[in-house]
């Protein structure tokens, strides 16, 4: 692989909230975490909420949102939001939104995120895509 990790989130889960409909069930799980990577280290402020919508026979589409407070490679003092949405079947896309100048890129680069799970939370890694010429 030549694409580039940018960051890691090693993301704590706590309590799930759940309601069963008739033809599909949303989990909300709110979460907290620490961030960290070449460009940034930081933490999820708020806390953040993944919401997982489960059609009844379909893969589940899942939806994070969180904000991430820190300081950039550059010592500057940021945030950077981001919603990460998907499911099992065509992987998870970031969006990024950041104050910070030397992140700034990440709102227009082509991203993608992977899951790892772990004893009561998550390992998300975020990828900048390289195109090889």
């Amino acid at each position: 692989m030549n694409d580039e990790l940018l960051l890691t989130i090693n993301v704590t889960c706590l309590e799930a909230i759940t309601v069963e409909g008739a033809y599909r069930t949303v989990v909300m799980i709110p979460f907290t975490g620490e961030a960290d990577g070449p460009y940034f280290t930081g933490k999820v402020i708020g806390p953040g909420v993944d919401t997982q919508k489960i059609d009844k026979g379909k893969a589940p589409c899942l939806s994070a949102r969180y904000m991430l407070e820190g300081k950039d490679a550059n010592g500057y003092a940021c945030r950077v939001f981001i919603e990460n949405q998907g499911n099992d079947e065509i992987g998870l896309t970031p969006k990024i939104v950041t104050d910070s100048p030397l992140l700034a890129r990440w709102e227009n680069e082509d991203l993608y995120a992977t899951a790892e799970g772990t004893p009561g939370g998550v390992i998300i890694s975020i990828y900048r895509r390289i195109e090889i010429a």
